[in-house]
């Protein structure tokens, strides 16, 4: 079945890059038409020879590259997004860090360039340095770490965001098989959580034991892709794996078994142990009678500081779930509107009228004039109109670069 185009957190259709010289001829086609879809919450597999295109893939997606034809998609958006490239971990092959800062300063830096407050700050790198096994190293210059150690910084730096997506180039690279495994146990508890990973390594017994699915390149191409358990099984022989008989019960198996295969194709021995569970089991009896060391220590996942990426099915559910219904609240009373000011025009000409005279009642007609208004008042009357007409009148231009006083 077809995944939606919700469920992929990376998408490429197409993909070509071709490295040009100083003439624009092309030189290295890196990618030839690359199609890869990688799923939300699995862990996949980029696995190829040197030079075969993987580490010029992981550019295109993070954007550090253009291509030249084909279409990119990280998390639904072209991979050149800001806030795209705000929920991406992304640890390179080779490891460029300050040598002159230690691990806490590191750490530190790359969580104020993710925008995170001072107190998230805080608690992400001394939970992430106790992680990554680097707890008694914590103070030294990065200068004086060992490849291995520097790889560690190099993953919690990878990490200290929260990212949906982690692009691992290379992860195990200089790690002794303490530090691989430990790294290999942080990937499978990252992906318990819903995050993505995308990895590439030349370790091909690491991609077996992380990886959901693998793609295989070569010349730029995707030659196979698929799970691991299909791509790897054996369908023309079966295995049977019982506890060690006694001699005279295994030859009777032997004679039961010749009768449905040739006895040339029959092998019949003991299971051989993995070398790296080999490996971590003295390790890990050493450590039981001598637990202190001078370089890393052994790291414990820290849940807390990631959260958990919900699946695109409990987004929709959350979204269409009906909302709680809130308590109706009075609608709020329109302010009363205030009468707008008098323009200054409209009160100089009301105070400049003349008054008017009192109305006279038809009764009163016929009846005596009114008296008229005293010499003082009449005096009073012209000097306020004087004053009026001085506030009304427009200034008189002066002559010539004369200004008016």
């Amino acid at each position: 079945m077809q995944p939606r185009p919700d469920d992929l957190a990376v998408q490429t259709i197409e993909l070509t890059k071709v490295f040009r010289d100083f003439w624009r001829r092309p030189k290295v086609r890196a990618l030839d038409k690359l199609s890869l879809e990688v799923r939300r919450g699995e862990v996949f597999g980029l696995l190829g020879p040197n030079g075969s295109g993987k580490s010029t893939a992981i550019k295109l997606l993070l954007g550090l590259l253009f291509p030249t034809s084909g279409a990119i998609r990280v998390l639904g958006r072209p991979p050149r997004d800001v806030a795209v490239k705000a929920r991406i971990g992304f640890l390179p092959e080779e490891t460029y860090l300050y040598p002159y800062l230690n691990a806490t300063e590191t750490l530190d830096f790359f969580g104020r360039l993710s925008g995170l407050s001072r107190v998230e700050r805080r608690r992400r790198v001394g939970a992430l340095i106790e992680m990554v096994g680097l707890g008694a190293a914590r103070n030294r210059p990065l200068r004086e770490y060992s490849k291995g150690m520097a790889r560690r910084i190099g993953l919690a730096q990878a990490l200290v965001n929260d990212p949906e997506l982690l692009l691992l180039d290379e992860p195990t690279t200089g790690l002794d098989p303490i530090g691989a495994r430990e790294v290999k146990d942080l990937i499978l508890e990252l992906k318990k959580r819903g995050k993505t990973i995308l990895l590439c390594s030349h370790l091909l017994a690491h991609a077996e034991d992380v990886c959901d699915r693998v793609g295989i390149l070569y010349g730029g191409r995707l030659c196979v892709v698929g799970a691991v358990a299909d791509l790897l099984a054996k369908h023309q022989l079966t295995q049977i794996t019982l506890p060690s008989p006694r001699p005279e019960d295994l030859e009777r198996l032997r004679g039961v078994i010749e009768e449905f295969a040739d006895p040339a194709e029959i092998e019949v021995g003991h299971p051989l142990d993995r070398l790296e569970n080999y490996f971590l089991r003295i390790i890990r009896e050493a450590r039981e009678t001598r637990p202190q060391t001078q370089g890393a220590a052994a790291g414990r996942f820290e849940p807390s500081l990631f959260r958990r990426v919900e699946a695109p099915a409990e987004v929709i559910e959350r979204l269409t779930r009906p909302a709680p219904v809130e308590p109706t609240r009075p609608e709020p009373q329109a302010p009363a509107v205030e009468p707008e000011p008098e323009p200054k025009a409209d009160v100089l000409q009301r105070l400049a009228a003349a008054p008017q005279a009192p109305e006279v009642s038809k009764a009163s007609e016929g009846a005596a004039e009114a008296p008229q208004p005293a010499p003082q008042d009449a005096a009073a009357e012209a000097e306020r109109r004087s004053v009026l007409d001085r506030l009304v009148q427009r200034p008189k231009p002066g002559p010539e670069g004369e200004k008016p006083s």
